[in-house]
């Protein structure tokens, strides 16, 4: 047979394949549904905060909800505090295994700014609200339902399915991911793995762009440190040690570094372009152009910074401490820089370029430890992109699947670095809601209770396509 012809009939197969599996294993998502939303809801009612993180009982919750469906699973802790939930649906080894996953801990809160108590899992209008519904106990409750309904409806498969619910995601990894990377890998090694970083977009009522995230910068901070003599505020110095740390900060982020794309933001520009109005895309097609695109970068930092953002390491000034009384010229002022490299980037050279940036050898710079490996993009050609972008315009028929790079960072670095091939989803939100105050680490974070649901549906063709036997 013609090679094209060979493609033709495997996709054809695939399709007939991934329709045969919807259909013998039918949900009823309307039941489903309320019960994800339950689950979800008690999830955001344990306190879970980091620190201290106490993920222990949210990895007990979910082993009693697993138990009382038969499914066994094991907890896995550095910290008896600090547990880590795995549990698995065996195939029959033809495949490699998928690992869906979510973390359990969750950031803190300011309760007097939210409307209710943050850890109430509240209902109105539609959303649940609460710390975690959207960071990341949605993709836990998900991943629990998935593999509620593999017991329940007797899926057989031709790869394990592994549920992980791992702490520590937000700033203290050592308990979580990293804990089980080193020392219990191969409970949570697999092929595949799907967990928190993507998005949809809603406009007009429907999902016009669905994001996969397939890549994210790495966060390489530091701390800049600027010395001087002290004395008197009433006698002006040359070395005031606020003032050169003044310098430096401008210095540092005033800096336009280095634009360059990569895999993944080529295609996502490229699609996003195929899909707007004339005046955008041009934007979108010009980028690399070197007549426009210092324009362009210019426009996208004072409009949508994510743009300007995921075109390079990004060097923002977060923390200032200088001084302690209104008249006295401190010894010592610092400022912490968070630095979002590229995937790509040379991590020493460019420290190296920030200290040339600054240039005053008063200034010290401090790199944080590093707790993210550099990992490289994951593919946007194999056998589970391609699943994730047909299941998405399945469910979304007038979407455009584009893989996104998070400015953020997710303990797929972990998996990325030891080959695991990982994606990012996550609900879909209006433009009006993503820069509302509601989303994650904000205050009275809260997601459509429709939109989480469709999320759970989604993870589940996902998962029934890549892994049920045909």
């Amino acid at each position: 047979m013609h090679r094209m012809g060979k493609i033709v009939l495997f996709a054809s197969l695939s399709l007939l394949n991934a329709a045969s599996a919807q259909q013998s294993y039918l949900v009823d998502w309307d039941e489903v549904g309320r019960e994800a939303i339950d689950h979800l809801v008690e999830l955001v009612k344990i306190p879970s905060v980091n620190p201290p993180g106490n993920e222990t009982e949210v990895a007990e919750y979910i082993k009693a909800v697993l138990a009382a469906e038969g499914i066994e699973s094991e907890l896995y802790a550095l910290d008896p505090a600090r547990a880590n939930l795995v549990a698995r649906h065996e195939g029959n080894g033809s495949k490699r295994p998928i690992l869906i996953m979510g973390h359990t801990d969750v950031v803190g809160v300011q309760p007097e700014k939210w409307y209710a108590d943050p850890f109430s899992g509240i209902r109105k209008d539609g959303y649940i609200y609460g710390r975690g519904t959207l960071d990341d106990k949605d993709n836990v409750a998900a991943g629990m339902m998935v593999m509620i309904l593999l017991k329940r409806l007797g899926v057989e498969l031709d790869r394990d399915v592994i549920f992980l619910a791992e702490a520590g995601e937000e700033g203290t990894p050592d308990v979580g991911i990293n804990f089980l990377v080193e020392q219990h890998w191969e409970v949570i090694e697999a092929e595949y793995s799907i967990a928190e970083g993507g998005e949809g977009v809603i406009r007009d009522g429907r999902v016009h762009t669905f994001g996969v995230e397939t890549t994210e910068k790495m966060p390489r901070r530091v701390t800049l440190v600027a010395r001087g003599t002290p004395g008197h505020g009433s006698v002006p110095r040359l070395d005031n040690a606020v003032m050169i740390l003044a310098n430096a900060v401008s210095r540092a982020s005033a800096w336009q570094t280095e634009m360059r794309l990569n895999e993944t933001t080529e295609m996502y520009f490229r699609r996003l372009a195929a899909i707007s109005p004339p005046d955008e895309a041009m934007l979108y097609e010009n980028i690399a152009n070197p007549e426009m695109s210092e324009a362009i970068q210019k426009r996208f930092l004072e409009t949508f910074p994510y743009h300007y953002s995921i075109l390079r390491t990004s060097v923002v000034p977060t923390v200032i401490d200088a001084g302690f009384r209104r008249n006295v010229i401190p010894s010592e002022a610092s400022a912490v820089l968070d630095i979002r490299m590229l995937p790509d980037e040379d991590v020493e050279g460019f420290y190296e370029q920030l200290a040339a940036v600054i240039d005053d050898p008063r200034v010290e710079i401090v790199p944080e430890p590093i707790y993210r490996p550099a990992a490289p993009s994951s593919e946007i050609d194999n056998e589970m992109f391609q699943t994730l972008e047909r299941i998405a315009v399945e469910m979304y028929p007038e979407a455009t699947v584009i893989p996104i790079m998070s400015t953020g960072a997710t303990d797929m670095a972990q998996l990325r670095a030891r080959g695991v091939q990982s994606y990012g989803i996550g609900p879909a939100r209006t433009i009006a809601e993503i820069n509302s105050g509601f989303g994650a680490h904000g205050d009275n974070e809260r997601v459509a209770e429709d939109a989480f649901v469709s999320m759970v549906e989604y993870l589940w063709r996902v998962v029934l396509e890549t892994a049920a036997s045909n």
